[in-house]
């Protein structure tokens, strides 16, 4: 059986980081959609308002799913921040057969803050930029997902073992 695990988030949470480390440990066909090298080619000319962040988590929700139903394992590392939308790509995978897993990345904003991978935070706080996802912009938690993983309080490789545990759960690991 083959899904798609959603690791959503804020930024800086650790959902590229997760889906890549966990994806090392599967066998068989598995691949990693990151929300920043998907806006550099499929969706590319996008911006950040709700309607082009919903159209780009929505064309990440499709290759996923079409993914997912061909036998691949498929983990999207996407902020996707509403909770409509991710509702939406759940459906995606629900009409093609594929099973859609949503894994929360719950990393507090300070922590996301802290770590800034991409300078993003302190970009926002100096007036560079804005529409930050949860900070200036919303981000709406999931209510009801699949899994929790609270980067902030473990390590990254309890993190991956927390996944991994529930992969296997599920026959999927």
């Amino acid at each position: 059986m083959t899904a798609t695990v959603w690791l959503t988030g804020l930024p800086s949470a650790g959902k590229t980081t997760l889906a890549k480390a966990v994806s090392k440990h599967l066998d068989g066909r598995v691949e990693v959609l990151d929300g920043d090298e998907v806006r550099e080619f499929l969706t590319k000319g996008l911006g950040f308002t709700r309607e082009d962040r919903d159209t780009n988590v929505l064309r990440i929700g499709w290759v996923a799913s079409t993914l997912a139903k061909h036998g691949v394992t498929v983990f999207a590392s996407v902020i996707s921040p509403y909770a409509e939308t991710r509702a939406a790509v759940r459906r995606l995978h629900e009409d093609k057969g594929a099973t859609f897993l949503e894994v929360y990345v719950a990393t507090p904003v300070e922590v996301c803050s802290e770590r800034d991978v991409k300078g993003l935070y302190a970009k926002q706080a100096s007036g560079e930029i804005s529409g930050l996802t949860g900070v200036d912009d919303p981000y709406e938690p999931p209510a009801t997902p699949d899994l929790v993983v609270k980067t902030h309080e473990q390590t990254l490789e309890e993190s991956v073992e927390q996944i991994l545990t529930f992969l296997k759960e599920r026959g999927l690991a």
